[in-house]
């Protein structure tokens, strides 16, 4: 599923609009869309199957008039067909893990049996790029902090008091992706699961 929203800029107040996919688990801000300085907000994305072509359509505020942009969406849709690869790539390799022999470098030592996907929403194994550990499914990216830590081949190792990960995804103010993420914490496995 695509959609549109407008992200509000907090010096301007004017809305900017960016794509959105989500397959009704996960999530992924293809980005904006809308023109810079365009005050953009009432939208419509159009595709034309023969020739494979997304259009968004949407409503320019400038004074007191209105106006309709067309914009063409064409590499958004190949970044679109890319995210959905990785999500379905993704999906067969936790369906697939084992405990020896896992060749995908982005679970190999994270999982010791088949890893269900179906309402799983965001995967971080070793992808730990300085204060950043990235979602494999290519949606909200966990920042690490304090203490010491430091990306192993199985995950992620936090060492110290400070030490820990937030996942931002209850203060990203009007566009939370994740609503349920404040109201109900799953903690992940001790390693003995």
């Amino acid at each position: 599923m695509l959609l549109t929203t407008p992200v509000y800029s907090e010096e301007k107040g004017e809305g900017r609009l960016h794509l959105w996919m989500t397959d009704n688990a996960r999530v992924h801000d293809v980005g904006p869309v809308s023109r810079e300085g365009d005050d953009a907000a009432a939208s419509s994305l159009l595709y034309r199957a023969d020739k494979k072509e997304l259009i968004l359509l949407y409503e320019k505020k400038s004074g007191d008039s209105y106006s309709l942009v067309a914009v063409s969406l064409t590499e958004q849709l190949e970044r679109i067909k890319s995210v959905v690869k990785a999500w379905k790539d993704m999906d067969t390799a936790l369906n697939n893990c084992l405990s020896t022999g896992t060749v995908d470098p982005r679970i190999k030592n994270v999982c010791k049996g088949p890893v269900p996907t179906e309402g799983l929403v965001g995967f971080w194994s070793n992808s730990l790029e300085g204060n950043l550990w990235k979602d494999e499914y290519l949606g909200v990216n966990a920042m690490v902090h304090g203490g010491n830590v430091a990306g192993t081949e199985g995950g992620v190792r936090f060492q110290g008091a400070a030490a820990g990960a937030e996942w931002p995804v209850g203060n990203k103010g009007q566009f939370q992706p994740y609503h349920f993420a404040n109201k109900k914490v799953h903690s992940c496995g001790d390693g003995d699961d």
